[in-house]
């Protein structure tokens, strides 16, 4: 069973995970920043692996903290669930399109923490989030899980629709690389060690 439970506490903030990677989409979703949730729903969503997920932090200053440690939090979950990686097809990309705007995901589950979002910026702000917010929800997400992750925003101009496309095409890529392929035995490398 790769299922996880953790939490994360700081003087900021507080995160609750709960993860099931070989789940069906179910979630349950409280951030406090509900662009947040809505966007951590597609990816349980589209990923098919169910998560519970509670956060509250100091969001009367801004959502920084929160948004970030929930990054931490969640990078950590899927670390820990995906311990043995025997098995792995390990590499996913996601493809999805929303009106307009058009996102590719690729990743792989590496151990090796990159991150590559393009374009470097763009411009949008919804409900308390922005891109950079984004970038950094991404970035603590990728250290922590120890994946290799490049995100490209391909076209678009509704900040909406980019943000929910990413988050989707995110959840396809988690859920290709994170299923099991019973051809192959043992580790996904030539090295012996991811």
């Amino acid at each position: 069973m790769r299922k996880v439970k953790i939490r994360r506490k700081t003087k900021e903030t507080e995160v609750k995970v709960e993860l099931n990677i070989d789940g069906e989409g179910k979630y349950k979703i409280s951030t406090g920043i509900p662009f947040l949730d809505h966007m951590l729903s597609l990816l349980a969503k589209h990923g098919l692996f169910d998560l519970n997920l509670k956060a509250k932090g100091d969001l009367e200053i801004d959502p920084h903290h929160t948004n970030e440690d929930i990054g931490i939090t969640l990078g950590q979950a899927f670390n820990l669930a995906l311990k043995n990686k025997n098995n792995l097809k390990r590499f996913g990309w996601g493809f999805v399109v929303l009106d307009e705007a058009e996102v590719r995901v690729v990743l792989d589950l590496s151990g090796r923490p990159y991150l590559e979002v393009r374009p470097k910026n763009i411009k949008g702000y919804l409900e308390n989030y922005n891109f950079r917010y984004f970038k950094e929800f991404l970035r603590a997400f990728v250290n922590n899980s120890l994946i290799t992750l490049h995100l490209d925003i391909l076209k678009g101009e509704d900040f909406h629709h980019i943000l929910e496309c990413s988050f989707k095409a995110l959840g396809l890529a988690l859920d290709q690389a994170t299923s099991l392929d019973k051809r192959k035995k043992g580790l996904p490398t030539t090295k012996g060690r991811i």
